[in-house]
């Protein structure tokens, strides 16, 4: 029940974000994000068990990717929001470690996110400027975070998995926002897509326990 009670909030928070965003206004649109993200790490930790790693580090890369979003409303500490997603990709590349050790992942599922991680670099390198190491960086860690996740899909499930594909899409439309184009269709696909992928993993985190 607290499932769906948490669902309900995350998915009126964000309906409230994408209002906010469409009409400027900053101050619901810090509000409502905050709502949203605090509420899928609410939904993590509602499942933490005490003294399981997996689970343990799974809601870590909640948090970490909550406070991300908190920096993101700012191009002042985007750079920040950046390194912070960047270590909740980390996380939950440890967690999924935990699950499966890293020697075991299957190669073969690394093609899909190896792949699409390359072609978006080479679509967004005119347009990075200094943050190209960054942003490479980054590229490289969610494309292994993906791959993890495909790989402990028989021990953690297929929504983890599901959860990892749709956080890299919606990643692709911030990347587009913000070094591209910037328009209200990037928010409108990619901020359903990225809390959808977090609910899912969120989820996961009973399987991990």
């Amino acid at each position: 029940m607290i499932d769906i009670f948490l669902i309900a909030v995350i998915g009126g928070a964000v309906a409230s974000l994408l209002r906010a965003i469409h009409i400027e206004d900053r101050g619901l649109e810090a509000l409502s994000k905050a709502v949203a993200s605090l509420g899928f790490v609410a939904l993590g930790a509602v499942h933490l068990s005490r003294g399981n790693p997996t689970a343990g580090w799974l809601v870590g890369g909640l948090a970490l990717c909550a406070l991300g979003d908190v920096l993101l409303l700012r191009d002042r500490t985007f750079d920040a929001g950046l390194a912070v997603f960047l270590v909740g990709h980390i996380a939950y590349i440890v967690a999924f470690h935990m699950a499966r050790p890293i020697a075991d992942w299957d190669l073969r599922l690394a093609a899909v996110p190896v792949v699409i991680g390359a072609l978006a670099a080479v679509w967004l390198w005119p347009h990075l400027g200094s943050r190209r190491p960054a942003v490479t960086a980054y590229i490289v860690v969610i494309s292994t975070m993906v791959w993890g996740a495909a790989s402990v899909a028989g021990v953690l499930g297929w929504t983890l998995a599901a959860g990892a594909v749709l956080f890299f899409l919606s990643d692709l439309t911030v990347a587009r926002q913000r070094f591209v184009t910037a328009d209200f269709t990037n928010r409108a696909i990619g901020l359903p897509m990225y809390y959808a992928g977090q609910v899912l993993i969120a989820l996961s985190v009973s399987t991990g326990a």
